[in-house]
């Protein structure tokens, strides 16, 4: 399949999950979410967002110090605002994270490292993301508790049969295959699995994820959700996980149908689920805002020089 093929098929993917929504609850809760943002909820997410992409910035210098390509921090943090209000403008939800590969990789004079910079970044976040809401999963009553045991053995399963395939790769392989095999491993030691790496990637993740919780909560409590706050965290979770999904356009798509079969599945009603995820769309498309200024500053920089 060719990139253009692909990048239709996400666009249309995400497309086709909110057109099976509106003909199946109609477009109320979808106005119903958006009636409800109000100023509150807009604060409370843009000072949320500060502190989680402060933590993601912190986790990308850490990776990509350990690669070779140092990143001051608060050079981070602004690539960092200008990728996520990218991703939550352009279809597909990676556009950001490919232009802050690129802008990082060539301002370093290395572009691949810095490509593997942002590809490992993202890759150690969601990996984190994962584990704790298997964790939270296991703990917690959810829809998909019985499943977790089975699902989690097959993540494992899958995990080993990738590293297996990978010694013999490095072994048996072609030499193209080997060098990427080798480089891949080269990255984790240096990057990712390094003594003063995971400690701040595993930190920065975590408290990431609990940020976006945290928004998750403040936006169901907005469209007037009386259910409890350990009832709505694993919800919350899953649809984060559904959030990386690349087959949405601008956000949109996979996070209001598993929002939508979450908490239906639960007893909370589709409807409010679907609005709950327009509202913390929203909330996250006004904590982004920063990074349009930050874009508009770049683009402006090169004009003057």
């Amino acid at each position: 399949m060719s990139r253009r093929t692909w990048a239709w098929v996400r666009n249309v993917g995400g497309a086709a999950v909110i057109g099976v929504l509106l003909w199946r609850l109609g477009t109320g809760p979808f106005l119903d979410g958006v009636r409800t943002v109000d100023g509150r909820a807009l604060l409370i997410a843009t000072v949320i967002a500060m502190g989680t992409t402060v933590c993601c910035a912190w986790r990308w210098s850490v990776v990509v110090q350990g690669l070779g390509v140092g990143l001051p921090m608060r050079q981070a943090v602004a690539s960092y605002y200008r990728s996520q209000f990218l991703n939550s403008t352009l279809p597909g939800g990676v556009l950001g994270d490919v232009h802050r590969a690129v802008r990082h990789g060539r301002e370093a004079g290395d572009l691949p490292r810095g490509a593997r910079a942002v590809v490992w970044d993202r890759v150690s976040g969601q990996l984190v993301q994962l584990v704790l809401t298997v964790l939270v999963l296991l703990a917690l009553p959810s829809p998909v508790r019985s499943s977790v045991p089975v699902v989690g053995a097959l993540v494992v399963g899958g995990l080993v049969v990738v590293v297996l395939g990978c010694r013999a790769l490095m072994h048996h392989g072609a030499a193209r295959w080997t060098r990427m095999v080798r480089t891949a491993a080269s990255d984790l030691r240096t990057g990712l699995l390094a003594r003063r790496a995971w400690p701040v990637i595993l930190v920065a993740s975590s408290l990431a994820v609990f940020g976006h919780v945290l928004t998750f909560l403040v936006a169901a409590r907005t469209v007037g959700s009386t259910s409890s706050t350990l009832q709505l965290v694993p919800l919350a979770l899953l649809v984060l996980v559904a959030m990386g999904i690349p087959a949405n356009v601008a956000g949109w798509g996979p996070r209001e149908g598993v929002a939508a079969w979450a908490f239906a599945a639960a007893g909370l009603g589709a409807s409010e689920g679907v609005a709950t995820a327009v509202v913390y769309g929203v909330m996250v498309f006004v904590a982004s805002l920063p990074g349009a200024v930050v874009l508009l500053v770049g683009m402006r920089r090169p004009a003057h020089a």
